[in-house]
């Protein structure tokens, strides 16, 4: 009697949507070549703002622009951040402004070096501190040529 009844009651139940459970990936696309899709390596430098101006040229106005700064002190914003991505048709990776609309709609620009000002303890000038001045001679012996012009590691 059971089985009868539960029968009857998946007959008359309608039919649930199927839910895909493939997770759509984030929609990047080359500056130079819009049509062409870049990866990333997946770091994040979010932008870190101090002063109110920085909110105000993201269409804040002046006023609450001050209110925010004032209540944090260093604001960071969850939907902009730099990361270093790779075209297959450039052949090259390049370090992206990257700024989030929605869960997969993003805009994408060439970062300007004025940019990483606003990324925490990341000082693009400088060279890496963990990295000792053996490893970074050695790194650069291939680019060094002899008197003749040629190169010593070929």
């Amino acid at each position: 009697m059971q089985e009868s009844q539960a029968a009857a009651n998946e007959a008359t139940q309608t039919p649930r949507p199927r839910r895909n459970r493939r997770p759509k990936r984030r929609a990047l696309f080359c500056p130079r070549h819009p049509e062409q899709r870049i990866e990333g390596n997946g770091k994040k430098y979010y932008l870190h703002l101090l002063q109110p101006e920085q909110l105000e040229q993201r269409g804040m106005s002046a006023k609450r622009a001050q209110l925010v700064i004032n209540a944090y002190p260093v604001l960071v914003l969850s939907d902009e951040w730099l990361e270093e991505l790779f075209c297959p048709l450039c052949g090259q990776s390049r370090w992206c402004h990257i700024t989030k609309h929605d869960r997969v709609e993003h805009s994408v620009r060439w970062a300007p070096r004025d940019l990483w000002e606003q990324v925490a303890h990341v000082d693009p000038t400088a060279a890496n501190p963990t990295v000792s001045e053996f490893t970074r001679r050695a790194a650069r012996r291939n680019q060094i040529k002899r008197d003749d012009g040629k190169r010593f590691y070929d």
